[in-house]
């Protein structure tokens, strides 16, 4: 019969008041890529009604959706510096999976609309002011080169240290970032199929180019969205993380001196790339669980990328 003892805990991970400023220059560098697209978002929604092309207002929608990445990178930096409190014993880092999910929806929603626009407009053919169109994708092009450009200025790791596998605030803030320079980047491509349409129609007259090409451009948003939706899902649904293989952990830790043995092991994602996990270990005869504990949380931490972990140890009689 065996005998349970206390849970041991891996301490709460903390902030460090150095790691203020580097946030604060993310949170600036992302307001002002969020200002530079959805400002020019607003410009390409008018200048698609005003030239009456789909391309257009697809690009916006993708921009709209580039706009949602930036507030997701926000989100994720100024909400991630929060400590815990009593209401959010883990604080709040998974605003960062809820906003998510809601903008990968939206998403999927918004490039469905733009879908059956197009086969409306390829069915009962809209003219283009193919002049218009041109010169605001030429706009929008250069609006993302340089939210590209404010996203990348100074976007680089220094030094920093790690305490309990929490992954440093400055790889945070520059995954963040450069999360949202790949939604920035692939609206590039919907800004230069826009572009390319309107030259199409302006040397040839083929409006059905307008909203063929928005169907491309709804398809990027579509596959964006959809990875956004399953992986937040699966965060929010707290399944295991894909790089966790449940059986190797539990012969890992067989290795460690002390440990007779491991089961119950449960592992989630508190966000993206930030592992808990919750297991009981059962020690050898005579083994301290003041030595054997921390050895298995570092190997749970250096092999597995676990960070936080909650273990409850049993002991043989």
């Amino acid at each position: 019969m065996s005998s349970e003892q206390p849970s041991c805990q891996a301490p709460p991970a903390h902030s460090h008041p150095h790691d203020a400023p580097r946030a604060h220059s993310a949170q600036r560098r992302l307001v002002l890529a969020m200002i530079v697209t959805g400002c020019f978002m607003v410009v390409e929604v008018i200048g698609g009604i005003v030239s009456g092309s789909l391309a257009l207002l697809a690009d916006a929608g993708h921009m709209f959706t580039d706009v949602g990445a930036l507030v997701l990178a926000y989100v994720s930096v100024r909400f991630g510096q929060r400590p815990p409190d009593a209401r959010h014993g883990y604080g709040h880092r998974r605003m960062e999976v809820l906003s998510a999910f809601t903008n990968g929806v939206t998403m999927l929603l918004l490039s469905g609309w733009i879908i059956l626009e197009a086969a409306h407009r390829l069915v009962t053919p809209a003219g283009v002011r193919s002049d218009t169109m041109l010169i605001v994708a030429t706009a929008g092009l250069l609006a993302n080169r340089g939210s590209l450009a404010i996203l990348h200025r100074g976007s680089h790791v220094h030094g920093g240290h790690d305490h309990g596998g929490r992954p440093l605030e400055g790889v945070q803030e520059d995954l963040a970032i450069s999360g949202a320079a790949v939604h920035v980047v692939g609206d590039l491509l919907g800004s230069v199929a826009a572009i390319v349409a309107a030259l199409v129609i302006r040397f040839t007259g083929w409006t059905p180019i307008d909203p063929l090409l928005s169907v491309f451009i709804a398809l990027l948003i579509v596959r964006s969205g959809w990875f956004i939706v399953r992986r937040s899902a699966h965060i929010l649904l707290e399944g295991t993380p894909d790089h966790i293989d449940a059986e190797r952990i539990h012969q890992d830790l067989r290795r460690v001196a002390g440990v007779a043995t491991t089961h119950h092991l449960h592992t989630w994602s508190l966000t993206s790339g930030e592992v808990l996990a919750t297991l009981h270990v059962r020690l050898q005869p005579g083994a301290p669980a003041g030595e054997v504990i921390p050895k298995v949380r570092e190997r749970l931490r250096l092999d597995f990328g676990i960070g936080h972990a909650t273990i409850e140890v049993d002991h043989d009689p």
